[in-house]
């Protein structure tokens, strides 16, 4: 499966992005903590790596917290910074500005060891769409400076944020490249609604939805769902299940698939799943 996906703004954002690069001293790039890898732009990765980065790992609260650490250790270990947080937790917001303040002491010494004067760190935010960037944007400022939404690309154009007067921030719209070549990233985005969801079909992101958790949370999954018997691989005696214990019925008492496939969709992003990530190290 190659899923194309790039619209005219993406193509525009991406050259936005590249011709301000110049003007930042660290990139800060959004990775959504249930895919870290799956929810990184290879097309980005290239544009941007000259430059120091921190990665944040967001909707942390959604995520295996086990498999967040061994993801957060990763990208420690390739010299980048990392964290990962739940935007409506005050003590993460905190912990962000926390650490960009130390890059920015960093950085200012060795502007210091070569004779340049120290000024306050200009930072470039970037990341997928739908990841959660607006938001932050706005936790970060204190105030509403980003239009936000639950749909991927909200926002349009690049403008800069001041933050506690800590830093400045150069705001970017979610950027996806331009096809997607492993089928396992297409669907994890697709799952986590990073893609649009008429790009694939509803029923097979719900087949793989059930089939990550019946591989890694079995028992999160029959919680939810008790009526599943996960010792049969027949994905259509799973939908009846389900679509029985949760009435998706049509008349005459006919099972409607594509309401099934929905209640799984919804589940998982709205956490009634359990923390699940689809990534795994």
């Amino acid at each position: 499966m190659t899923i194309q996906w790039f619209p005219g703004h993406m193509a525009k954002a991406k050259r936005e992005v590249e011709e301000q690069l110049s003007l930042v001293d660290l990139v800060i790039e959004l990775v959504d903590a249930r895919a870290p890898y799956s929810s990184q732009n290879p097309m980005m990765q290239d544009v941007t790596s000259d430059k120091q980065k921190l990665i944040i790992l967001m909707k942390r609260d959604m995520a295996e917290e086990r498999v967040t650490q061994q993801w957060l250790d990763y990208f420690r270990e390739q010299g980048k910074y990392a964290l990962a947080v739940d935007v409506n937790q005050k003590d993460d917001i905190k912990q962000i500005v926390k650490q960009t303040k130390q890059i920015s002491e960093h950085i200012n010494e060795r502007r210091k060891e070569k004779g340049i004067n120290p000024r306050s760190l200009r930072a470039m935010i970037i990341g997928i769409p739908n990841v959660g960037k607006s938001t932050l944007i706005n936790r970060l400022a204190s105030k509403k400076q980003a239009q936000t939404g639950d749909k991927p690309g909200v926002t349009k154009k690049q403008q800069w944020i001041k933050i506690q007067g800590e830093f400045e921030l150069l705001d970017t719209p979610g950027i996806l490249w331009p096809k997607f070549e492993e089928e396992e990233v297409g669907y994890r985005l697709a799952a986590i609604g990073t893609i649009k969801d008429q790009i694939l079909h509803l029923d097979d992101i719900a087949i793989y939805i059930l089939n990550t958790m019946k591989q890694y949370y079995p028992d999160a999954l029959v919680k939810r769902y008790s009526t599943l018997n996960l010792e049969s691989d027949d994905v259509v005696e799973w939908f009846d299940a389900i679509g029985k214990q949760r009435g998706c019925l049509m008349s005459g008492g006919v099972i409607d698939y594509d309401q099934v496939a929905d209640v799984i969709i919804r589940d998982l992003r709205q956490g009634h799943l359990g923390r699940v990530t689809f990534d795994q190290m």
